[in-house]
């Protein structure tokens, strides 16, 4: 039976994932219509993004007071269950069968993840500010060597990129809960309260530079590496687990692969005709169709009248015959 204040973390982290798929949505339409960074932060819609990723980030932050790592991070998943038909719907086109599977994957990933972790009570242990200090320098290795390997001209940049803001946002959320669950002012709270500030905004502007090469994939990387990162810190370091013992583990395990498997699906790129539409294509297709010569011919042109060209539709150009 679930107690109080992980039901309360359970629903601020549906919302909080509501808030940030459409910010994701928001981001991948801004970084297809804008060349450079510059150019994405001078667009309305880009802040309004911002806007999103922090009231999603601020119900994130209050979740991580009423519950642990192990529950809210792996919630997060729910960001691309709801982004990936937010953004058809958006860019009007279909959500193909292979991404519904995709979805109802995920949600049978997230609900054995919930039963085995959504009974414990609020976390009361938090990172030492010497722990806080060996995972941010880590992270921030890590971080350094995906970016570097992102600019270096692959055509994997846009994962790097997205495997990237998923550690930083991992990190920023762990150190976050630190802040969450009852700070003394200090220096130590101070440090973390930059650190906590610096990975989410780094893990804001590496996500915008990997949606430049679509949503789907770099979303789905980022969706696992978050909440991965977050609960290996929290069953290292905070010693968070699951309950029921070895068998809760299994199921937690089963969960996250269903979940991975769900969100594997999602990533997959859509065919060209789901994204138009099928009944989009057929009327264009009899709208350039073009007349018979032999009915042309057939009707000849009149002997006094003036020849003029007539103008014809050919895949979409106007041509003079």
């Amino acid at each position: 039976m679930m107690s109080s204040p992980v039901v309360l973390a359970l629903v601020l982290s549906l919302v909080s994932a509501f808030c940030y798929a459409a910010a994701a949505v928001v981001q991948e339409r801004t970084a297809a219509g804008t060349a450079d960074l510059r150019g994405t932060l001078a667009r309305g819609s880009w802040w309004g993004a911002v806007g999103l990723n922090a009231s999603g980030a601020l119900l994130h932050v209050v979740a991580l007071r009423y519950g642990p790592l192990t529950l809210v991070q792996p919630l997060g998943a729910l960001t691309l269950v709801v982004a990936v038909p937010l953004g058809a719907l958006v860019a009007r086109r279909r959500t193909s069968g292979t991404q519904w599977r995709g979805v109802a994957l995920t949600l049978v990933g997230l609900t054995a993840l919930l039963a085995a972790t959504a009974s414990g009570n609020a976390p009361a242990d938090t990172l030492g500010t010497g722990e806080v200090l060996g995972v941010a320098l880590v992270a921030f290795g890590v971080i350094a060597v995906l970016v570097r390997f992102a600019t270096g001209g692959s055509g994997l940049g846009g994962l790097a990129f997205a495997a990237a803001s998923g550690i930083a946002s991992g990190v920023g959320s762990t150190l976050a809960q630190k802040l969450a669950v009852g700070p003394t002012l200090s220096w130590s709270v101070a440090v973390v309260a930059v650190l906590t500030v610096a990975f989410a905004s780094g893990g804001l502007l590496l996500s915008q530079k990997a949606y430049r090469s679509g949503l789907g994939g770099p979303l789905a990387l980022l969706t696992l590496v978050n909440p991965v990162t977050a609960s290996v810190i929290g069953i290292g370091l905070l010693g968070e687990g699951f309950q029921y013992g070895t068998t809760g583990t299994l199921i937690a395990l089963a969960g996250a692969v269903a979940a991975a498997r769900g969100v594997v699906l999602l990533s997959r790129p859509q065919s060209h005709q789901d994204r138009t539409g099928r009944r989009a294509s057929a009327p264009n297709r009899d709208q350039h169709r073009l007349p018979r010569p032999t009915r042309l011919l057939r009707a000849g042109l009149p002997s006094s009248a003036r020849v003029r060209p007539v103008t014809v539709e050919l895949t979409g150009t106007s041509r003079a015959v």
